[in-house]
C-alpha cells in the first residue's frame, strides 16, 4: 500500500485548526504560569477568550509590534486596538477583561491599614493606584500623627490646573478626615516624571496653605510608569 492510498485522519468535526497549538499554550501556563512565554503568547491566550474558534498567533503579534509590547497592548484603547488586522470586539473582550481584573486585583491586595514608613511603601501605593492610569489623577493622603494612611481621595481627573487643584478642595477632604499630615500626588501618563512649572505652582500654594491651616504637606509626589518624582527628595518641598 502506498501513502498516498492510507486513509486520511480527520480532525473533529468542530475542532479549529489551531486547537493543538492553543492547547500546548494553555498547557503550558497551567504547569509553569507564564515563565518562559513571550509577549505575544500572553496577548494570544487573552485573545482567544473571546475568540475559541479562530488563530489569534498573527494577530497577537501585530498587535505586540504596533504598541511596543505587552504593556502597550494592554493600555491600548478600544479604538486602538480595533486598527490592528482582525482585532474586533470579541477577541478585545479577553484583553480588556484582563486590564480591569488586573486593576481590581491590585486594589484588593492592599492592606486595609497603611502605614507609611518609608518614601518606597508610598510610591508602591501609589503605582498600584495611579501609575497605569491613561489620564493624569491627582490624589490626596490623609495621614495620622503616625503616618497611617486614614483615607485617600481623588480630587481631580484629567490635566491639572491651579483652578482644578485648589487648597480648597484639597484640604476640604483633609479637614474632614481629621488628619495631621497629606501627601498630594499625581501621575503624568507620558511616562515622564519631571514636574511642570504649574505642578511646582500647585505645589508652593498648598504648602503655604498647609502652614495657615495647620496641616502639613509632606510631599508632592508624580508618578509615571517607570519612574516617580518626589517634591522633597528634590528640596522642593521644606
Amino acid at each position: 500500500m502506498k501513502i498516498k492510498d492510507l486513509p486520511k485522519i480527520d480532525r473533529p468535526q468542530n475542532e479549529h485548526p489551531s486547537a493543538g497549538h492553543r492547547k500546548r499554550l494553555r498547557e503550558r501556563f497551567l504547569r509553569a504560569g507564564l515563565d518562559g512565554f513571550g509577549d505575544y503568547e500572553i496577548v494570544e491566550l487573552l485573545l482567544t477568550l473571546g475568540t475559541p474558534m479562530r488563530d489569534c498567533k498573527q494577530m497577537a503579534k501585530e498587535a505586540i509590534k504596533e504598541f511596543g509590547g505587552l504593556r502597550g497592548v494592554l493600555d491600548a484603547s478600544y479604538e486602538e486596538l480595533q486598527k490592528i488586522k482582525g482585532l474586533g470586539p470579541h477577541n478585545i473582550f479577553g484583553l480588556k477583561f484582563f486590564q480591569a481584573l488586573s486593576k481590581r486585583y491590585s486594589k484588593e491586595k492592599l492592606p486595609r491599614k497603611i502605614t507609611f514608613d518609608s518614601p518606597q511603601a508610598v510610591i508602591s501605593f501609589l503605582q498600584e493606584k495611579i501609575g497605569q492610569e491613561p489620564k493624569e489623577h491627582f490624589l490626596i493622603l490623609s495621614l495620622n500623627t503616625r503616618n497611617n494612611l486614614i483615607r485617600h481621595d481623588e480630587i481631580s481627573i484629567g490635566t491639572l490646573n491651579a483652578s482644578i487643584v485648589h487648597p480648597r478642595e484639597v484640604f476640604k477632604t483633609a479637614i474632614q478626615a481629621l488628619a495631621a499630615n497629606i501627601i498630594v500626588a499625581h501621575n503624568h501618563p507620558s511616562g515622564d516624571s519631571e514636574p511642570s512649572r504649574e505642578d511646582i505652582e500647585i505645589t508652593v500654594a498648598l504648602k503655604e496653605a498647609g502652614k495657615i491651616i495647620g496641616i502639613e504637606v509632606l510631599d508632592h509626589i508624580i508618578v509615571a510608569r517607570e519612574k516617580t518624582f518626589s517634591f522633597k527628595n528634590n528640596d522642593l518641598i521644606v
